[in-house]
């Protein structure tokens, strides 16, 4: 590759986990980002307030062209018009149609958030912690027609620490992404690095995770309730039902001490104390739970539910 000559760059992605290779992009010399493609806005809260996607926030700052097209087919001839050296995309929730994947002359290239081929799909941060793996990583790949099934350019390991959640988990893999991506691709530009293709026999799928995914089954060991919670933070967010004045709200439980509580002599699901803690029957073992809300409430420590809620120990959750 020469070094004087830039390289043409269109970046598609939309939510925070794209910002930081954005501007790992942007930050780098050799690339051109010519434009940026990415989710239209969208109605937020409960007040519904009409919000752009991080990315197109990020693209602004950099006065970069920005299209947010419904379907990313529409821009097919934009994008032809524009003659990239290569297409990133990170985090887009659309699937790139092959004919936009055949337009640049290096391809389209991918940040995943596993080591592929295991967790294929868009839960793949989820599923990494719920299955209590003890490392993850991103995966820089060049995309073919299948869902995460291209070549690998590169991957780079991290540690999955016992108070991850997949928030925190997200903000270290999206960081990695940035740190990984520029060397990579020009490295393969350059033609250093040759893509090898995925090993299909290893691969798993993990498909979107919907809001009622969130729902804890206390009838699951407590360790496994635990990693179940932490993969659910901060979306869809684990949550069970508990009944108040003869009606079933939502509770949110938001953390957990991590080492269970050899304690089985409870009904599961049922709220006890535990030296002055709210603690909560699993099947096997219990948790010590720290931080919860209720539905409608604000979030609240373990001791603040019990100063207002006390009355509620004994009852069960489901």
């Amino acid at each position: 590759m020469n070094n004087d000559k830039k390289i043409r760059c269109v970046f598609i992605g939309t939510p925070s986990f794209a910002v930081p290779p954005l501007r790992a992009l942007i930050n780098d010399e050799q690339f051109d980002i010519m434009a940026i493609v990415t989710q239209p806005d969208k109605k937020v809260g409960r007040k519904q307030v009409i919000t752009p996607p991080p990315v197109k926030v990020e693209a602004e700052k950099y006065n970069i062209p920005v299209y947010q097209p419904e379907k990313i087919g529409d821009l097919t001839f934009k994008i032809k018009e524009l003659r990239p050296d290569l297409i990133v995309v990170v985090a887009y929730a659309q699937i790139i149609p092959e004919n936009i994947l055949n337009i640049p002359k290096y391809g389209v290239i991918n940040i995943h958030g596993s080591l592929l081929p295991k967790y294929r799909g868009a839960s793949c941060v989820q599923a990494a912690i719920l299955n209590g793996d003890a490392e993850t990583g991103v995966t820089i790949m060049k995309m073919d027609k299948g869902l995460d099934t291209g070549p690998i350019l590169a991957q780079s390991p991290i540690n999955i620490s016992s108070d991850d959640t997949a928030g925190s988990l997200y903000e270290k893999l999206s960081e990695l992404g940035a740190k990984t991506l520029p060397s990579c691709l020009k490295k393969y530009i350059a033609g250093e690095i040759k893509p090898r293709p995925q090993d299909d026999s290893r691969s798993g799928y993990v498909g979107l995770l919907k809001k009622q995914d969130g729902k804890i089954d206390w009838r699951k060991p407590a360790i496994e309730i635990e990693r179940f919670i932490r993969a659910m933070t901060p979306w869809p967010s684990a949550f069970a039902s508990l009944k108040i004045k003869n009606n079933y709200i939502n509770i949110k439980i938001i953390r957990v001490e991590y080492e269970p509580l050899k304690r089985n002599k409870h009904k599961i699901g049922e709220l006890f104390l535990r030296n002055g803690g709210l603690a909560v029957q699993c099947y096997k073992d219990a948790l010590i739970i720290k931080r919860l809300q209720l539905e409608g409430k604000k979030e609240m420590t373990a001791e603040e539910f019990l100063r207002g809620y006390k009355n509620l120990v004994g009852s069960i959750l489901k």
